[in-house]
Formats: C-alpha cells, sequence, structure tokens
C-alpha cells in the first residue's frame, strides 16, 4: 500500500483545519494577534442592554425596541457615510450640518414649493454630492486637511440651513404625507421581515459554494461547507428570533430595513469590488497604493461624495422622523453620535480597517444608551459624558489592538 507524502499529510491538515475546530483556533489567534473585528461592540452592546434592562425593564419591550430603531435609521445613514472617510484615515466634520441642510432643502421644496418627493429627494442627494465633491477638490488639488475643509463645510452649510429655513426657523410636515408615515408609522409586512432574516444565511452558504468551485476549479484544496452551514445557522436562528420578537411590538420599521439594505450594498461594494479593495489600500499605505498603480485622487473623491450624499439622505430621513426641518436639525450631538457610531463599531480612525456594517452595531450602541438614559430619566449631561466615555474606550481599544498587530508584525 503507498504510504501518504508529506504534500498529502499537509492537505490533510489543510481539510482539517477548515472546518469547525480550525475556524474557532482561527478566531482565537486572531483576537490574540490584536484583531478583534466587531468583538468588543458586541460584547459592549449585550452589556449595555443587560444593565439598562435591569435598572428599568421596559428597555427591551419590543415597542420601546421598535422605537430605537426608527431612531437609529437616520443616524446610521450618516454614520454609514463617516466608515469610507475614515476608511481612508480622513475626517467630516460637516456631517451634521449637511443633514441640516438637506432637511432644510426638503422642507423648503417639498412643502414650500410643492416639488414632487422623488424629485426633491433626488436634488437633496446631488447638492450631498456636489459638497463631497468640494471636500475631495480641496484635498486633491491643495492638500487641505480633510479636518480643516471640512470644518469651513460646517460653518458654510451652517449658514445655508439658517438661510433657507428664514425668519421663522422651521417648516412643519403635514402629517398625514408618505414621508412622515415612513419615518413615524411604516413597518415591514411580516412575510418581508422574515423573508430578510433568511437571506444572509442563505449568501453565507452560497458564497461559500462559490469559493469551493472557484478554489477547485484552480486546482487549489477545497474548504468544507461546515463553517459557512455553522455561521448560517447560527445568524439566521438570532434574525429570526430578533424579527420575531420586534412583532410582538409593531414589527421591524421599513425606514430601518432601508438602512440595512444601504449597508449590506456598501459591504458589498467594500469587499467584492476592486474599488473597495482600492478603498482598503489607500487607507493602509498611501505612498504604496499610487505605486502599485491606484488613482488615489479618485478614491479620495469617491469617498468624499458617498459620505456627504449619506448624510444627506440621512438629513431626509431625520426630516421624516421629526416630522420638519428646524434650525437644530443637524446641530447637537448628531456629528458625535455619527462619527461616534462608526469608531465603536470597529472602524479606525488611522484608516484601513474597518467595516460597513460597524456603522450598523455603532449606531445600536449610541442608541442603546440614549434610548436606556431617557428611560432612566436622565439629564442630557449624562449621555452626552457616557457617549464620549464609550467613544474614548473604543479608541484605546482601537489604539491597542493596532499596537498589537505592529509588534507581531515585526516579531
Amino acid at each position: 500500500m503507498t504510504q501518504p507524502t508529506q504534500l498529502d499529510r499537509a492537505d490533510s491538515r489543510v481539510r482539517h483545519d477548515a472546518g469547525i475546530a480550525g475556524a474557532l483556533r482561527g478566531f482565537v489567534d486572531q483576537v490574540r494577534s490584536g484583531d478583534l473585528g466587531m468583538l468588543p461592540v458586541i460584547v459592549g452592546l449585550v452589556i449595555i442592554s443587560t444593565v439598562f434592562t435591569v435598572l428599568n425593564p421596559v428597555f427591551l419591550a419590543p415597542n420601546n425596541l421598535v422605537n430605537l430603531l426608527f431612531d437609529a435609521a437616520a443616524v446610521g445613514f450618516i454614520a454609514l457615510g463617516v466608515v469610507c472617510v475614515l476608511l481612508l484615515g480622513e475626517i467630516d466634520l460637516s456631517i451634521g450640518s449637511m443633514s441640516g441642510l438637506a432637511s432644510a432643502i426638503t422642507g423648503v421644496l417639498w412643502v414650500n414649493a410643492g416639488m414632487p418627493l422623488p424629485v426633491t429627494i433626488l436634488a437633496v442627494v446631488a447638492t450631498g454630492a456636489a459638497v463631497g465633491l468640494i471636500y475631495g477638490f480641496l484635498r486633491n488639488q491643495f492638500e487641505m486637511p480633510s479636518f480643516v475643509a471640512t470644518l469651513s463645510g460646517l460653518l458654510a452649510l451652517l449658514g445655508a440651513q439658517l438661510y433657507l429655513l428664514g425668519p421663522t426657523g422651521s417648516i412643519n410636515m403635514p402629517f398625514t404625507s408618505s414621508l412622515v408615515r415612513f419615518g413615524q408609522i411604516l413597518i415591514l409586512p411580516g412575510w418581508a421581515a422574515y423573508l430578510a432574516a433568511l437571506l444572509p444565511g442563505a449568501m453565507i452558504v452560497l458564497g461559500a459554494i462559490r469559493t469551493n468551485r472557484r478554489r477547485s476549479a484552480a486546482n487549489l484544496s477545497a474548504a468544507g461547507l461546515s463553517v459557512a452551514l455553522a455561521k448560517a445557522v447560527l445568524l439566521t436562528a438570532a434574525l429570526i428570533f430578533a424579527v420575531w420578537y420586534l412583532e410582538r411590538g409593531r414589527g421591524v420599521p421599513l425606514m430601518f430595513g432601508i438602512f440595512v439594505l444601504a449597508v449590506a450594498a456598501l459591504n458589498y461594494a467594500l469587499t467584492r469590488t476592486q474599488w473597495g479593495r482600492w478603498m482598503f489600500a489607500v487607507g493602509g499605505n498611501a505612498e504604496a497604493a499610487r505605486r502599485s498603480g491606484i488613482n488615489i485622487r479618485r478614491i479620495r473623491l469617491s469617498a468624499f461624495v458617498i459620505c456627504s450624499s449619506l448624510a444627506a439622505l440621512g438629513g431626509v430621513f431625520a426630516a421624516a422622523r421629526l416630522a420638519s426641518a428646524s434650525q437644530q436639525a443637524g446641530t447637537g450631538d448628531v456629528n458625535l453620535n455619527a462619527i461616534a457610531a462608526a469608531v465603536i463599531g470597529g472602524t479606525s480612525l488611522f484608516g484601513g480597517r474597518g467595516s460597513a456594517w460597524s456603522a450598523l452595531l455603532g449606531v445600536l450602541v449610541i442608541m442603546a444608551i440614549s434610548n436606556g438614559l431617557t428611560l432612566l430619566n436622565l439629564s442630557s449631561s449624562l449621555r452626552y459624558m457616557i457617549t464620549g466615555a464609550v467613544l474614548a474606550i473604543a479608541v484605546i481599544v482601537d489604539s491597542l489592538a493596532r499596537r498589537s498587530r505592529a509588534s507581531n508584525g515585526r516579531a
């Protein structure tokens, strides 16, 4: 009988390590190397939920969670855009003012001028894209730091918002309108919510099958499907339970469902397209990316355009939620919450590391803190302090993880 060669034994070990046990060992090694991924924010979300539930059981009531998801959608869209600029090591400090200006434009064009809502939304998003183009131009042409460019933009956009709203300072939107109903009432049908809960698990399995086929076609060893199936089963079970629990109340908000769809779309763009690979390359090492032939200016421009456009869309969602456009829209803690959500969710301030899903997890943490403190009748000052502390902890964890990865790389 032929004895197994060293190559056969190595291939056997590769196949063995590709199983669930190997995946667990790989995850432990990944954590030890400093790449914590989304683990800290998931643990933090569990701790926050547990603490607030003990202090006030209403926190985990289905209808309260539905309201939390309604509130999370608007800030989530803004945080999703922040992820793009942070991946490049840049920043946009005008996202709050952009969302406020977007709400003002919505009120002026839709309510006062009577323009159709779809045309109004297109005009709002186009305005956000134009602002992003200006930031990208200033960064590329004059090497103006994004901190300075967007800080000046913050003031300019705030001034434009005040000018559009005029002396009245606010524009009320009809409560019976489709936009306000979308922001306060509309819920996904139960069948649609359950179908959406099944899709991520199905995509995981299909992606694993497609990867195995490509590896087999290239004469490479194909891992088993046990890990993908385990991930799919656990994720699907969690999502179905979440939908079932929310259905005990009002259900899954339509605007939150659209936000999750946008997160999935951006995640696909970042992980499955050339543009996404270039984003991470530029964020990791801009000079190396330039020498490899990547058009850094175009990548920066796209990131700022996407960020401002999503901030504008978030402003429309906020106007729908509040049923008004006012001088207070986009001010206060909007900037803090959006940037904190992206960072707390796991996107690095140093660039080159992050995920679209970090905006989703981060905004849930931010909204959970805000909602829980409101239920406890605590002042907004405590909310600011606690949110700031959570942001500081997230940055510290990111810095320590970055230092750990650097030391392991030297070793």
